[in-house]
């Protein structure tokens, strides 16, 4: 159980900015002190603090490649809780759409052994001002969004004739 307190303690962490070293300091103890010994533990440990933090945040990339998250996901496959997945995510620029389906190669070697986590985006009509997300339910018309293993396949029948789109998708790989 420890490591659910410890996984606690690290959502939503920062990177400290309080820790002020005084340099002074540095050049008044003798190399061989316990002092200097406990100076260097204590950098030793805000480096390691730092490190912490920093592989427990997302980033924040959509672009067309896939790109890791730094999401970290449970195996549904194993007992141990440490035994995490990394999440994926890649942005398709799904572009025009107009009535009906359309479909955009992805271009990912997707395989039996992934699963998709999450898939959205949105389509913005630039001359009519419009942008709906996707997928969208409207009384007018919907617009559906779904991933096979090679394409992106959104259908459109809002009515409105979207000049732009894009969809995001994240998934695991294990």
């Amino acid at each position: 159980m420890a490591y659910n307190i410890d996984q606690q303690i690290n959502t939503g962490s920062f990177v400290p900015t309080t820790n002020v070293w005084d340099v002074t300091r540095l050049y008044e103890t003798e190399v061989n002190s316990p002092e200097f010994k406990e100076l260097l533990v204590r950098l030793y440990q805000n480096i390691n603090n730092m490190s912490l933090v920093l592989n427990t945040k997302v980033s924040g990339y959509y672009i067309n490649e896939e790109f890791v998250s730094s999401k970290l996901f449970y195996n549904p496959n194993s007992t141990n809780p440490l035994d995490l997945r990394p999440g994926f995510v890649k942005t398709i620029n799904t572009g025009a759409l107009g009535a009906g389906l359309t479909a955009v190669n992805h271009d990912l070697g997707v395989t039996a052994t992934w699963q998709w986590i999450s898939i959205n985006g949105a389509a913005t009509d630039t001359i009519g001002l419009v942008g709906n997300p996707i997928p969208f339910v409207g009384a007018a018309g919907n617009i559906e969004v779904s991933v096979t293993s090679t394409q992106v396949l959104i259908t459109n029948t809002t009515g409105i004739a979207f000049t732009d789109s894009q969809v995001t998708i994240e998934y695991i790989k294990y």
